[in-house]
């Protein structure tokens, strides 16, 4: 139990003798009937506003301010689950789908087309490379400890679970990254910002192609995990074709509601104010339908943003930019409601299980993993040696993989040569590894990145401006 937990414990606790008797429920409705709705509505609200403080504070500290609300999370954390697995799964999942159609909405090929193939390479390629060392030295981790502490009944991960926490944790996030930068702008050239800006939004779906790859070769049994949505094939090929079904269903999904999005902004839309019900619904739409047929709901969400924001629109009220300012202030609270979830939610038994390998593993993605993947593709990049060494460095995690989380930890009963024995053991190995890892990635790299761009004597358009003005 958190810190803050143990204050509200006793009102909680209060309010459950004092409700009348009813009967016995579980999951949701269970915590429904001993805690009253206007309480949770109450310690919901409370909880969103202490993210403001959090977020203050981290910033303060020239940390991402998304860190101070995980934070929070976990001081809060109560001693019971207030949300059963299935209503997490579902947030999780609504909240992703609306975080990948606004990174589509944010992908702006104009402002990076004089480095667009990099771009890509760095965003797709380097989501590839990245996860697949990544994932081996997360595996070498385990091997070593499973060695030296095997009289103490340790078990390694096993190398297809190894390889899913590393596709989990492949994107970066954009956001995170440029508000640490945005306390040193002037050492920091618009172009770097752009690219970083496109990497995120593109690695994002990257991540989830890459994660849904590895389902795909790792399942023996005709399963797969119910939240990627794919279909029931066994043997290599089969998921091959699995996995290019699922892309290719999302991606028409996808093109099939733009075209209906953008219908409905050229003649249906007469202010701004009612951009936001439009993004929201044909988000979700696509997720839905894409899901029905069988496709990746989360590529369909993010095609439909990245078609509807490169648009050309007749109606003066919607550009690219009202599109993406109208989701914006949406898509920060759906961000916010990850990292508070995750941080509410996590076992801090989980954490100390894992605290040698989380940050060995920590370490290893940003000092091996980043930085190599970045290298891989150094020969294609228009970037000279110390923008380069700036770009290896940011490479800071945020929601999509707190989110994809619960999508690896819902497949592990699925992987071969895990039993309902080991499950449970490995389900909260990989929660804890994953939070420990997020965490020592957002404060290590977010404390460091201004020095390091100080360091490298980079200048951005301030400095570049300064002596015109002048």
């Amino acid at each position: 139990m958190g810190w803050l937990g143990m204050w509200t414990a006793p009102l909680l606790a209060a309010v459950q003798q004092a409700a009348p008797s009813t009967p016995k429920a579980t999951g949701m409705m269970a915590v429904m009937q001993r805690v009253p709705f206007p309480l949770l509505m109450t310690v919901a609200a409370l909880a969103f506003l202490a993210t403001l403080v959090a977020s203050k504070f981290a910033r303060k500290l020239q940390v991402p301010a998304i860190l101070g609300v995980l934070l929070l999370g976990a001081a809060i954390n109560p001693q019971e689950t207030i949300f059963g697995p299935g209503a997490v799964e579902n947030l999780h999942i609504i909240s992703l789908t609306l975080l990948l159609f606004y990174a589509g909405l944010k992908t702006n090929i104009k402002q990076i087309r004089h480095f667009l193939g990099y771009g890509l390479l760095l965003a797709i390629g380097g989501v590839a490379v990245s996860s697949l060392i990544f994932g081996t030295l997360i595996y070498g981790i385990y091997q070593l400890y499973g060695s030296t502490l095997a009289h103490t009944g340790f078990m390694p991960l096993p190398l297809s679970l190894c390889m899913l926490v590393a596709a989990c944790l492949g994107s970066t996030d954009a956001g995170a990254t440029l508000s640490v930068l945005s306390s040193v702008s002037r050492y920091v050239p618009s172009r770097v910002r752009s690219l970083l800006e496109f990497e995120s939004s593109v690695n994002d779906p990257a991540a989830i192609l890459f994660l849904l790859l590895v389902l795909g070769l790792s399942f023996t049994q005709p399963e797969t995990a119910r939240a990627l949505n794919d279909v029931t094939m066994t043997g290599v090929p089969g998921q091959i074709q699995a996995f290019i079904k699922s892309i290719g269903s999302g991606i028409m999904v996808g093109l099939i509601l733009t075209y209906v999005g953008q219908y409905i902004l050229r003649h249906f839309i007469t202010s701004k104010d009612q951009i936001l019900i439009v993004g929201i619904a044909i988000s979700v739409a696509a997720y839905g339908l894409s899901t029905l047929l069988l496709g990746s709901g989360f590529i369909a969400a993010y095609v439909t943003g990245l078609f509807l924001a490169n648009d050309i629109y007749e109606n003066p009220v919607i550009t690219s930019e009202s599109l993406e300012n109208s989701l914006e202030s949406f898509n920060t609270m759906m961000e916010m409601l990850v990292f508070l979830l995750f941080g509410v939610l996590i076992d801090p038994a989980n954490i100390r299980l894992v605290l040698p390998e989380g940050i060995l593993c920590a370490l290893a993605l940003m000092l091996i993993a980043r930085p190599l993947s970045v290298l891989a593709f150094s020969g294609a990049s228009p970037f000279n040696w110390r923008e380069n060494v700036l770009i290896a460095w940011c490479g800071l995690r945020g929601a999509v993989p707190l989110a994809l989380s619960y999508t690896v930890i819902h497949a592990i009963p699925q992987l071969p040569g895990i039993d309902g024995a080991t499950t449970l053991v490995f389900s909260d190995e990989v929660e804890g590894l994953i939070f420990l890892v997020v965490l020592l990635n957002l404060s290590l790299q977010g404390l460091s990145l201004p020095v390091l761009s100080r360091r490298l004597g980079l200048q951005g358009e301030d400095a570049e401006a300064s002596p015109t003005a002048a």
